[in-house]
């Protein structure tokens, strides 16, 4: 099993990668025309909606104590799988409407 350390760390790097991915998509969604006909506002605010569950879960990771480590671990890993889920979507709808 991981450490505390390194399991917050992964979950930061992998939070740091959406990010880059949600603030290109977010540059995409700015023209008004795109938004409409394509819905990427829509996605945006669910992956947003999404990024704050999976943030929060490692916030709580962060300070859980010894003993609670395993249940917040397992808050976080569904947190974490609702994000995978949601960015995979938006990447689709994205890289899709981007061509």
């Amino acid at each position: 099993m991981k450490t505390r350390e390194e399991y917050v760390s992964g979950l930061k790097g992998q939070l740091d990668k959406w990010n880059v991915d949600m603030a290109r998509w977010e540059e995409q969604a700015r023209d008004s025309r795109a938004r409409v006909e394509h819905g990427f506002e829509a996605q945006l605010t669910a992956l947003r909606a999404q990024r704050e569950k999976a943030a929060y879960q490692m916030r709580l990771l962060e300070g859980a104590s010894t003993s609670a480590w395993s249940e917040f671990v397992k808050g976080a890993d569904e947190a974490w799988d609702g994000m995978r889920e949601a960015v995979a979507k938006a990447r689709t709808h994205f890289e899709k409407q981007g061509k």
